[in-house]
C-alpha cells in the first residue's frame, strides 16, 4: 500500500537518499525529501530533528533517516518523544523493528550497507505491520519517559 514517506540524510548519505527517493516513487509512494539538496557538508542532527518533526506532525506515515553510519541521525531522531527510530543493516531487524517495536522511522548507514540491501530493508520496514498484543504494553512505555518500577 502506498504511503507518504519522509526521508532525510546528511552529506555522507546523499547518494543513497537520492537512490531511495527514486526507488520509493517508482514503487508508488509519495516521498517528502527533507534534504539536504547537495553533497555539501551538513550536520545530521538538523536533518534528524526535521524528520522526526515531520513524522510526529503526521506529514508522513513513516520516515527513513540516513547518515554515514546511521548512528548519529538515529540518535537525533529518537530525541523526539513521538519517534521510534531503529538503526538496521539487514532485513530481519527491519521487519522486527516494525513487528515488535512499532518503529516509525528506519535508520541506515550509507557507508555500511549498499543500495540493494537498503532497498530490501526499506521494503521489509514498509510491508510489516505492528503485531500489537503483548508488544503494545512495551511500546506504550517507550512513549512515556518515566521509569516503570512496578515492572522491573
Amino acid at each position: 500500500m502506498a504511503e507518504t514517506i519522509a526521508i532525510a540524510s546528511d552529506h555522507a548519505a546523499f547518494d543513497m537518499k537520492a537512490a531511495l527517493v527514486e526507488w520509493l516513487r517508482g514503487e508508488g509512494h509519495e516521498v517528502r525529501d527533507l534534504g539536504p539538496a547537495t553533497t555539501d557538508s551538513v550536520d545530521y542532527p538538523d536533518y534528524g530533528y526535521k524528520l522526526a518533526e515531520a513524522v510526529a506532525a503526521g506529514e508522513a506515515t513513516r520516515g527513513i533517516a540516513l547518515c554515514g553510519s546511521g548512528i548519529g541521525i538515529s540518535i537525533a531522531v529518537n530525541r523526539h518523544p513521538a519517534a521510534r527510530c531503529a538503526l538496521v543493516s539487514e532485513v530481519l531487524s527491519a521487519r522486527l523493528c516494525r513487528e515488535h517495536n512499532d518503529a516509525n522511522v528506519l535508520a541506515m548507514g550509507a557507508r555500511l550497507i549498499g543500495i540493494e540491501q537498503a532497498k530490501a530493508c526499506v521494503a521489509a520496514f514498509l510491508s510489516t505491520d505492528f503485531a500489537g498484543d503483548r508488544h503494545l504494553r512495551r511500546v506504550d512505555k517507550l512513549s512515556h519517559p518515566r521509569f516503570h518500577k512496578e515492572h522491573a
